[in-house]
């Protein structure tokens, strides 16, 4: 018993220590492009990744959004409840940030465009 406790412990800990690492801009480019544009691309464990990461930034924005309202506080973005993105308009999208700046996080990034695309006015 005391063995699985720590092994769990130990498999608690490198989730953590994963998620606590930020994937770049870079990375998803990079790890989207090996990914065969095909049905079969839904079955990889890449295509899941990018997309929990991207649902992961996604949410992120929307949290932040949400707090500075709640606080009072004039919110970075105003998206909507519902915001739809296809894998055309995210990696069209990631590819416009230019090189030298593809090392921010995939958080990052989803904070810039959604403070671009739906602005608080």
């Amino acid at each position: 018993m005391k063995t699985m406790t720590i092994a769990a412990g130990i498999l608690a800990l490198s989730l953590i220590a994963g998620a606590a690492q930020a994937m770049t801009v870079q990375e998803f480019l990079t790890t989207a492009n090996a990914i065969p544009q095909n049905p079969t691309a839904l079955l990889r464990s890449d295509t899941r990744r990018l997309m929990a990461e991207f649902r992961g930034a996604a949410r992120t924005v929307r949290t932040e959004q949400v707090a500075a309202t709640t606080a009072g506080r004039p919110a970075a973005t105003c998206m909507p409840e519902k915001v739809g993105f296809s894998p055309d308009q995210i990696l069209t999208r990631f590819n416009t940030i230019p090189a030298a700046r593809r090392n921010i996080s995939v958080t990052q990034a989803m904070r810039e465009w959604m403070a671009a695309e739906y602005p608080c006015r």
